[in-house]
């Protein structure tokens, strides 16, 4: 199908518009027309070549939330009209045993991502959110609940669940003492999640001005990391950390905040870490982890759970029409907390 879409053709341009042929559906896939999608910080990575492995012309995008419009013969979940989400993948094997443990996010035999991946069968590159249409295999379609609001579900597709998914694997619950270092796009999430769990939560933050803010969105506590005085007083205060910061940073004084078997979960940052003393490790039988986005069960599982909840990101709509800026902005941290592209604002594939 004839497809309407935004595109970066080079790592120094600006997107632009661009047409493209998204497959015909297999007999297993979904056709969606998409109505919004979230601004991932990955993006603009991704759009700027900034990793190294960007192939252009790339469209980006996989925080997508949408509405079925046509499905495959095999098709047996959705029909066309219901609300369906897509996040980071659109398949995988399957088969292998981390996907059999519904983790296909670490498919053994190589996830598809959303987009600047390969089709697993064609081979052609696939192209994200920033479209008007998206074709997914069944099986990668994630069901929107009623009553979460659409305009805003799309960051909980990979914001939302790469940080609901290290304290589900945690086991944080009530009696959890639980830190989230960073309130920007994921760690204003982690806060909500950590809250409707039933935690105590402490945002750990370099910004006296955000103190208010931690608190408004369910934080029982604000440490400021640049004060040694309260570094000093929050020693040992936390069962799991969750690190959001996605820029390099010293984690050494954020280790000594663990209690013995505590961990710091690295959901953030995908740079290297300076050197710390691995003393600060061993004295309190302490660990150091990290964490991708979460499967497609426990995925649904946070969709659920933010509709019973009503816990959904803050957001600002843009039109596709200002991506530029919103990159921009973004760059300079100057958004709270995650930008939603109203894709109604995508001219329409103009007649060959």
């Amino acid at each position: 199908m004839k497809t309407s879409g935004y595109a970066a053709t080079d790592a120094n341009v600006p997107l632009q518009p661009f047409s493209f042929e998204r497959r015909d559906l297999r007999p297993g896939d979904v056709g969606i027309d998409i109505l919004y999608c979230g601004v991932c910080h990955t993006d603009l990575h991704m759009a700027r070549n900034d990793w190294g492995f960007s192939a252009y012309p790339l469209v980006p995008g996989h925080e997508i939330v949408g509405r079925v419009s046509a499905v495959g013969s095999g098709v047996s979940r959705f029909k066309p009209g219901d609300n369906v989400a897509i996040g980071t993948m659109v398949d995988s094997c399957l088969d292998c045993d981390q996907c059999r443990r519904n983790e296909e996010q670490m498919c053994r035999n190589g996830v598809t991502v959303t987009y600047n991946g390969q089709d697993r069968i064609s081979g052609d590159i696939t192209y994200g959110g920033y479209s008007n249409y998206i074709v997914a295999r069944e099986e990668f379609v994630l069901r929107v609940p009623d009553g979460l609001d659409l305009a805003r579900a799309g960051p909980l597709l990979c914001a939302g669940i790469t940080t609901y998914s290290p304290l589900r694997n945690w086991n944080v619950g009530p009696g959890s003492r639980v830190g989230v270092i960073g309130l920007g796009g994921l760690g204003h999430l982690a806060v909500k999640f950590a809250s409707a769990l039933g935690t105590e939560v402490t945002v750990l933050t370099r910004s006296e001005g955000k103190i208010g803010t931690a608190r408004d969105l369910g934080a029982d506590h604000v440490v400021l990391s640049t004060s040694s005085e309260q570094m000093a007083a929050a020693a040992y205060a936390f069962d799991v950390i969750i690190d959001t910061v996605p820029y390099e940073h010293d984690l050494g004084p954020y280790i000594d905040l663990l209690d013995a078997d505590g961990t710091l979960v690295i959901a953030g940052s995908l740079v290297d870490t300076p050197a710390f003393s691995n003393l600060r490790l061993l004295m309190g039988r302490r660990r150091i982890a990290g964490t991708p986005s979460g499967g497609l069960k426990q995925t649904q599982e946070m969709l659920d759970f933010c509709a019973r909840k009503n816990i959904l990101p803050e957001c600002e709509m843009i039109a596709i029409q200002d991506i530029g800026m919103a990159f921009e902005r973004l760059e300079r941290g100057d958004v709270r907390y995650r930008f939603v592209i109203d894709m109604a604002s995508l001219p329409a594939v103009q007649a060959a």
